[in-house]
């Protein structure tokens, strides 16, 4: 590609450190790999300057080696999350059944298709940008994506069916809200991320249901913070799960699970 002196990488470099951007030198890269012409560079600059986050200025973010489509709007999914679906992947049995509640861009459950031989992946958000970008994710890896609250669009079929049920549920308390970064924030949907009061709201209608659409022996893994971990196990188990906490102090990631008994255990 063919670049316009202005825009050599040492400027852009300068102007995102000036944005305030603390990795500006691998985003330049990252801007400068993927623009197709100069004129597409100098636009996705400006957008990066402006406080777009840099995943939507790329169309893509970068989870579990795979690149995940990210429009506009949609959460992007973070670096921590990875553990949670490396958990996913041990527990899942073979020809496993998976969905991808709150799946956002659907890249958990495209990654977890991706790690495993045969799956039977769904996936559902109430979002129709995250939908339709999640249709560009998880039909490539022979998914189906639907669009409604929770469980409600999913196929009654799928009840008692689930082997793996990714919750990515928001869990960012209301009041907390304006203290997340502006990227964040401003950019992405505030249904990705408003929790609630104290942020297990969604995350209470997704346990009250779990029993009844998970398989024997399946099992409901979600994200939560350390401190909002316990509050959460006790809603795990009150809706008849049995729950366990995992967490990773490389990724700062606390992840709960919640197994639903097989048939002679309890």
């Amino acid at each position: 590609m063919s670049l316009c002196s202005s825009l050599s990488p040492s400027v852009i470099v300068t102007r995102l450190r000036a944005a305030g951007c603390v990795f500006a030198e691998d985003e330049a890269e990252l801007l400068l790999s993927t623009a197709r012409d100069a004129a597409h560079l100098s636009v996705m600059v400006d957008r990066r300057v402006v406080g777009l986050p840099l995943e939507h200025v790329l169309g893509w973010a970068e989870f579990l080696g795979r690149r995940v489509a990210v429009d506009p709007g949609v959460f992007v999914p973070r670096r921590r999350t990875e553990f949670l679906v490396e958990r996913a992947v041990a527990l899942a049995p073979p020809r496993a059944v998976v969905v991808d509640l709150c799946c956002g861009s659907g890249a958990l459950g495209a990654a977890l298709a991706g790690a495993l031989e045969r799956v039977e992946l769904y996936a559902a958000d109430v979002d129709p940008a995250a939908v339709r970008c999640a249709r560009r994710n998880v039909t490539a890896v022979g998914g189906q994506v639907y669009e409604g609250d929770l469980y409600a669009p999913l196929p009654a079929a799928l009840r008692g069916r689930i082997d793996v049920l990714l919750a990515n549920v928001p869990y960012v308390p209301t009041g907390e809200i304006e203290l997340l970064p502006p990227e964040a924030r401003i950019h992405e949907a505030r249904v990705a991320l408003d929790g609630g009061a104290d942020g297990l709201d969604v995350l209470r209608r997704v346990t009250a249901e779990a029993a009844r659409w998970l398989a024997p022996g399946g099992h409901l893994l979600f994200e939560t913070s350390e401190r909002q971990a316990p509050r959460a196990v006790e809603t795990v188990a009150r809706d008849g799960l049995l729950p366990q906490v995992v967490t990773s102090e490389e990724l700062y990631a606390t992840v709960v699970i919640g197994r639903k008994d097989a048939p002679g255990e309890g």
